[in-house]
């Protein structure tokens, strides 16, 4: 009887590792891959046109288990590869009145609260992190799919993404006096490759 005890706890023990290990093997890990992955930012311009730029240089992973529905994404920008088209207008950007690149050369988003339907992303919740100053973000899905790509013959995932911010949240006030709203509206292309 005692043997019979102690086999049905090493049996139950054994099948709540089964299930925990199985649990872990669903969670796939992804590059960011940055040719296929731009932040884009538009703010309004007098209430004319709009003033349009993006970071050239990112990188970041993402974490993703369908059956779970969780996830967890990490893109870090470079600052100082912000670009408009326009040398002197990237340069302002880069100054103490905007991103101040020199003292802040970096902006992260951190998000770990994935919502699907499916398998399908709909969104992500989580922090971004500008000039030392972190809000919470929650970015909406435009697009959303994976598929498998057929030069690296590996898993691809991606989508469009957007959401809008308060640049004076994170102590970015720069032509507000002026008339330069303060909401920033940000398109996120990210596609990544599965490792």
């Amino acid at each position: 009887m005692r043997f019979s005890t102690l086999t049905k706890t090493a049996l139950a023990a054994a099948a709540a590792l089964s299930l925990n290990l199985s649990a872990q093997a669903e969670t796939t890990s992804f590059h960011i891959e940055p040719t296929h992955t731009f932040v884009t930012f538009e703010i309004g311009h007098f209430g004319t046109s709009t003033n349009r730029g993006r970071f050239d240089q990112k990188e970041g992973t993402v974490e993703l288990d369908t059956a779970a529905k969780t996830g967890k994404v990490d893109l870090t920008l470079q600052v100082n590869s912000v670009n408009t088209g326009t040398a002197a207008f990237n340069k302002h950007l880069q100054s103490p009145d905007l991103f101040d690149a020199a003292q802040f050369p970096t902006v992260r988003f951190v998000g770990d609260k994935f919502s699907f339907n499916g398998d399908k992303v709909t969104q992500v919740a989580g922090n971004l992190t500008l000039r030392g100053k972190t809000q919470p973000v929650t970015l909406k899905a435009l697009n959303y799919g994976c598929y498998d790509h057929p030069m690296l013959k590996r898993q691809v995932c991606g989508g469009d993404f957007e959401t809008t911010i308060d640049r004076t949240a994170f102590g970015m006030d720069y032509g507000v006096q002026y008339g330069f709203p303060k909401d920033v509206h940000l398109v996120i292309q990210v596609e990544a490759v599965k490792q």
